[in-house]
């Protein structure tokens, strides 16, 4: 009876070369992701401070910690505003979705005649800066009665973002193979159960990142919410722009109000980062 030994597995180490290059790619990703992230979490901790130590130079970092910023902003009527920003957002974004979906199944799974062309009209409609046609847009809203009006502002973001939208779920719907749709139109699938039951299913980490980019540039948006409204559609990025006048910048309120405004956008994006990294990678490769 033979016994046989297996002999032992010996690893190559890498190169020293090649682990001094990994060592200092991952030291530079760590140095640009920190230097990404501290604004925002000097922000935080400047939202925390009184207004004296906030304005202090050079700055300091062992100071009291007090939450009357967030008081003095939610005194100010902050909900309000963030109410006005939410119906926006959330309005603008459901409605280009609605639209840009079936405009890209259609310039890509069924497409359309010139399809390149139309494709084209929807991008070359971003060319244009919103700066030059501001005044046709304020007369317009003027003559209608729809200035400081949040649905009017809803629709502008629609026309804002759908373009990017429908290029964005083109290249979702692109990916989707022709062989499956094929096969549901063989087993008697009408239009709609194989667009929202056949479709869609497999491209839904695409949508669910253009909708929330689309979010993302609605809630954002300052130079339309700054100038078409004043009062009562009045949106945050507008609002926090109120806490610098003639008498300075209030820093430490200022931070308060900008922590308080990304927390839904952050919340939004922790929830739906699985879906978010999916989309976004949908589309590159080929």
């Amino acid at each position: 009876m033979s016994t046989s030994v297996k002999a032992p597995v010996l690893r190559r180490k890498k190169p020293l070369r090649l682990r001094a290059g990994s060592a200092a790619l991952t030291t530079i990703t760590w140095v640009i992701t920190l230097g990404f992230f501290f604004p925002v979490a000097w922000m935080v901790f400047t939202s925390f401070k009184t207004e004296k130590a906030a304005a202090t130079f050079p700055p300091t970092f062992v100071t009291e910690l007090t939450l009357d910023n967030f008081t003095k902003v939610l005194d100010r009527g902050f909900g309000d505003y963030l109410l006005n920003s939410l119906m926006a957002s959330l309005g603008s974004t459901l409605i280009v979705l609605v639209l840009a979906i079936p405009a890209a199944y259609a310039l890509s799974i069924r497409p359309i005649f010139k399809a390149t062309d139309a494709l084209f009209f929807f991008i070359s409609t971003r060319f244009m800066p919103i700066a030059a046609a501001i005044i046709p847009i304020y007369l317009l809203l003027q003559t209608m009665g729809l200035l400081d009006n949040i649905s009017a502002l809803s629709v502008l973001y629609v026309g804002m973002n759908l373009p990017l939208a429908v290029w964005m779920m083109r290249s979702f719907f692109s990916e989707v193979p022709l062989e499956i749709v094929e096969a549901a139109q063989i087993d008697g699938a009408k239009f709609f159960t194989e667009l929202f039951r056949v479709v869609m299913p497999l491209v839904a980490p695409g949508i669910a990142a253009a909708g929330l980019i689309c979010f993302i540039f609605s809630w954002n948006e300052y130079f339309l919410a700054n100038l078409l409204t004043s009062t009562y559609a009045r949106t945050t990025p507008p609002f926090l722009g109120s806490f610098v006048d003639g008498r300075g910048q209030f820093l430490a309120v200022l931070s308060a109000a900008a922590t308080l405004a990304v927390l839904p956008v952050v919340i939004a994006g922790w929830a739906a980062q699985k879906r978010l990294v999916r989309g976004l990678a949908m589309g590159a490769i080929k």
